[in-house]
């Protein structure tokens, strides 16, 4: 697939979603549609749309790369997944409701009304520094892709592809904001889902494999081992670990996330929203077995071919994430190198439109009060929001450069690392405030319990095997967690009365 044929073939996708966009902003731009879509979500769009929120572009390069690792991950990630989907149903059933029954716009209005104003917007500033640090690493990860196999050629500056991938997603963003994403993920969740079962076609076809030989051919091999129960101490693998994993990631980057919760609250009721919750449960776990599945027949494929796993341009390291697109570009016909770049782009952009939806919404929300005025439609309150919108989109741009410029995978990773233990946090504030009801905190102290419990965590992490002979991995959320309800309590005052909520 050329440079050239790439190129057209986005340009058409986001036509199409300019098109979406003005179609359902025209007659409604107002703040009621940006955050909350008016209400009035259809239950099963939400559900299908959140796939491509909840699937990254990293998802989709990363996990079939990851199953031939060279730590012999193989389909260790399902454990993980099966995590997240009891992590779902507990969201569906106890955060939900919660948030129904305040009517709220930004869930973290919950820790305002429930600890006081220092600590919501401590919760508040906690999603924005992790969403955009996070969002800024999927996507730049993704435009790494774009530039290695589109841009260079072309001899564009990597800071401009950035620019343009932001400047398409603001674009189509700005004005209906969630309401035009609710429609707009959903298309993108179809070219993602149609990609992965398309892809395993495509593969299977190449390898002179039906469905059944295929699905034979995968579970004989060395990549399809699901449960892992040897050396709970010293495995990252370990199936208790990477289930609890599951569950409290997902709670916290779901659950506590303004971003994958916003489109939930634009339903019109909580049985519609639990109806959205249960089924994009379903939905996420099928599709992740496909991922798994993609990888597993991309190794093989690789085997058979002799292609070896692409290495970084500047260490020399393996690129497993590079494997999918390597394979789908050079190696395979046009048609399937056209179904995985729309794959990527919908999985990227699904994800990214959300969070800068999300982001806005947020700095609008709660540290502007827009929910709070008299009237939140205003123009000139609309034009703010504007304004927000485009700053995020700047911060996010700056954020993908300056990644670049470190050029340091180890750095790199280890800011990630730092912005998804600020999750932790959330999890011990909510959790103090749902289950703690006779005690409120000392509200001018919460940001110091934030800022340690992130900081002692990475330390425990980083001199847990030394000490212990334990290795962590996505359980650590819990420590994290554990460690902020501590240092809450330490904190705290009884409360003049017993909370509500």
């Amino acid at each position: 697939m050329t440079p050239a044929a790439i190129l057209t073939l986005m340009l058409v996708y986001f036509g199409l979603l300019f098109l979406i966009s003005y179609v359902v902003s025209r007659k409604d731009s107002s703040n009621d549609a940006f955050f909350k879509a008016n209400k009035n979500s259809r239950w099963y769009l939400v559900a299908f749309g959140m796939i491509g929120t909840a699937l990254s572009g990293v998802t989709f390069i990363s996990v079939p790369g990851e199953v031939g690792a060279s730590g012999g991950e193989q389909f260790k990630y399902f454990q993980f997944v099966l995590g997240n989907a009891i992590g779902f149903v507990l969201i569906a059933t106890i955060l939900l409701p919660l948030y129904y029954r305040m009517n709220l716009t930004s869930i973290y209005g919950y820790i305002e009304k429930r600890l006081g104003t220092i600590s919501y917007k401590t919760a508040a500033l906690i999603f924005l520094i992790s969403r955009t640090i996070g969002s800024s690493f999927r996507l730049y990860l993704v435009v790494i892709v774009l530039q290695r196999y589109v841009f260079d050629y072309y001899h564009v500056p990597f800071a401009v592809t950035v620019l343009i991938s932001l400047g398409l997603i603001f674009a189509y963003t700005y004005k209906g904001g969630l309401k035009t994403i609710i429609i707009t993920d959903t298309l993108q969740t179809f070219f993602l889902v149609s990609s992965v079962f398309l892809t395993i076609y495509f593969i299977c076809d190449s390898l002179d494999l039906g469905a059944i030989q295929a699905f034979e051919k995968v579970k004989e091999s060395n990549y399809s081992k699901v449960f892992f129960f040897e050396d709970f101490m010293g495995s990252r693998f370990h199936v208790i670990k990477q289930i609890l994993g599951g569950i409290f990631v997902t709670i916290a980057m779901v659950g506590l996330d303004q971003d994958l919760m916003q489109k939930n609250l634009s339903c019109k009721n909580i049985g519609e929203a639990q109806k959205n919750m249960f089924t994009f449960t379903g939905i996420f776990v099928l599709i992740n077995i496909f991922f798994l599945s993609v990888g597993a027949l991309l190794y093989i494929y690789a085997e058979q071919n002799n292609i070896a796993v692409p290495t970084d341009l500047l260490s020399g390291k393996p690129r497993t994430d590079l494997l999918f697109p390597e394979i789908a570009f050079h190696h395979l016909s046009f048609v399937p190198s056209l179904v995985f770049l729309l794959g990527l782009t919908a999985a990227t952009f699904a994800t990214t439109d959300s969070a800068l939806t999300a982001l806005t919404t947020s700095f609008c929300v709660d540290f502007l009060g827009m929910d709070k005025g008299a009237n939140p439609n205003d123009a000139k309150v609309v034009r703010t929001r504007h304004l927000v919108h485009i700053g995020f989109s700047l911060l996010m741009f700056l954020t993908i450069v300056i990644f670049n410029a470190i050029n340091d995978s180890s750095v790199v990773s280890m800011i990630f690392k730092i912005a998804s233990y600020t999750y932790g946090p959330l999890l011990g504030l909510y959790c103090f405030g749902l289950f703690v009801k006779t005690k409120t905190v000392k509200d001018a102290f919460v940001p110091l319990v934030c800022i340690a419990s992130p900081l002692l965590t990475l330390w425990l992490s980083e001199n847990s095997k030394d000490w212990f002979g334990y290795v962590f991995d996505n359980e650590l959320i819990i420590v994290n967690a554990l460690v902020t309800f501590i240092g809450l309590l330490m904190i705290s005052k009884p409360a003049e009365t017993q909370t509500r909520f």
